[in-house]
Parts: structure tokens; sequence; C-alpha cells
């Protein structure tokens, strides 16, 4: 991996930094997933799961700023749902110790990544209910970025990861979750190719990744929306600043 271009949340770095007015700024690039990586994972079986489900209830959410915790919240309210008052949502757990906790008892839900709820599932200790990505709506969650002066100094690099991306979306896009696993399982040592073709599966079917890298401003909007509403945001930040197209395909 090229050490000047970041894999990353690509809101979360991209604005913090150009709020801090640092002049030499990272911009997103290229686009890999279009929502929330997240999935609520419920102590008992509950069929037909929907968001009243939660109320009355405690759920690990994650830490304060992080967009699984913030992405939960505004879906709630969206849902008439208030997260002060309806629920209790922890904060206070360190996103390392969130499945620990969960399984040592703690909640009636928690929000994990995968393989975390999958390694849940297979314990009998919780059952994946929802993806809060699907029901969080389309974001710009991970991407690429690189700085400014970088990008700027350096087009063949970023035209070349570019392409690079968009081919390996269009790989995800046209096989099936075990293709898939078989050819990435040798990344994956401490998971078994089981378990892996039902992770990639269940990001597929949940429409995880994106189509290829192009950002909207559709999607730009809505994660400000999202972190605006968390009160991580004063104010919105142009499209056009941090979003570099150059490299956006029409496929």
């Amino acid at each position: 991996m090229n050490k000047n271009i970041n894999y990353y949340f690509s809101f979360l770095l991209t604005t913090y930094v150009y709020n801090k007015k640092e002049k030499d700024y990272p911009i997103t690039f290229a686009g890999l997933t279009k929502r929330d990586g997240s999935f609520i994972v419920s102590r008992k079986k509950i069929d037909n799961f929907t968001l009243n489900d939660l109320k009355g209830k405690y759920i690990i959410g994650g830490r304060i700023g992080g967009m699984p915790e913030m992405t939960l919240e505004w879906t709630l309210k969206e849902n008439n749902i208030d997260p002060k008052k309806d629920l209790t949502i922890d904060t206070s757990i360190a996103f390392s110790a969130m499945e620990g906790s969960f399984i040592g008892g703690t909640g009636d839900f928690v929000s994990l990544f995968e393989p975390n709820a999958t390694e849940v599932e297979k314990q009998n200790l919780g059952y994946v209910v929802a993806y809060l990505g699907e029901l969080g709506g389309e974001v710009p969650y991970t991407a690429y970025n690189a700085r400014k002066s970088y990008i700027k100094n350096n087009p063949k690099v970023i035209e070349s990861f570019s392409k690079a991306i968009n081919k390996a979306l269009k790989y995800v896009k046209e096989h099936k979750a075990k293709d898939i696993a078989n050819n990435i399982i040798d990344y994956f040592p401490d998971t078994n190719i089981e378990d892996l073709t039902k992770i990639i599966d269940r990001y597929k079917k949940g429409d995880a990744w994106k189509d290829n890298i192009n950002i909207n401003e559709k999607e730009w909007i809505h994660i400000q929306e999202i972190v605006k509403e968390a009160g991580e945001l004063e104010s919105f930040v142009p499209y056009k600043n941090l979003i570099y197209t150059d490299y956006f395909t029409n496929e």
C-alpha cells in the first residue's frame, strides 16, 4: 500500500483536517463502500426485527463521534425514536471491547462489524437482526484519500489506483460470495472459508459496496447530515472542496 494514500472513513478524515485550516489537507479520490459496516446483534432471537424493538432496551452503540454510533442515532431519530429517552445507548465501551462486553452480559443489543457479528452468532450468544448500514442510507463510508499536493504531483499514481479499485468493485459486483471468498481467504488466516463466504454474502445482500469509485453529492450531503445531527459538525463542507472527481467513471 502506498504510504501517501489512506484507506479510511472519507468524511471523518478529510473534513476534520480541512476544518482545522490545514493547507495541504487530504482529499477523497475514490469510494469503496457506500454504507456503514456494522450490524445490530441481539441477545435474543427476534423474528421480523424493527427499530421499535430497541425501545426500552440497552445497546452498546460504540464511541461518541464514531460513524456507527452516529448512524445509529440518526436512524433512530428518522424513525421517531428518541435515542436519549426511548432506550439506553452505551458509548463508554471501547471499540475493541464491545464484543467481549456483550458476551460478558452487558446490554440487550450491540453494534458490531464483521467478523465479530458472525463470531457471536457461532457461539450462540447473539443473533444478527439488522444491517445498520442499510438502515442508515448511502454515504461515502470507506474511501481512498491523499493529500492535495500528492494528488497534484502524482496524477498517474492516483489514476492507476482508481482504475484498480474500479476493477475490484466490478469483480465483487459480478461474482458470488463463495468465489470472492476463495480468492481472498489467504488474507484472512483467522477466518475459515465458510464464515468468510457468509460475511461477504451479508455485505453483498446489504448493498455495502459501491458499483464504482464515484461519490455523488447526495451521499456527501447525507453523511454530513448524520454527523451534524450528532453535534460533531458545525457547518457543511462543499462537495467540490474535498471530492476529487477526475478519475470517476461513466460506466
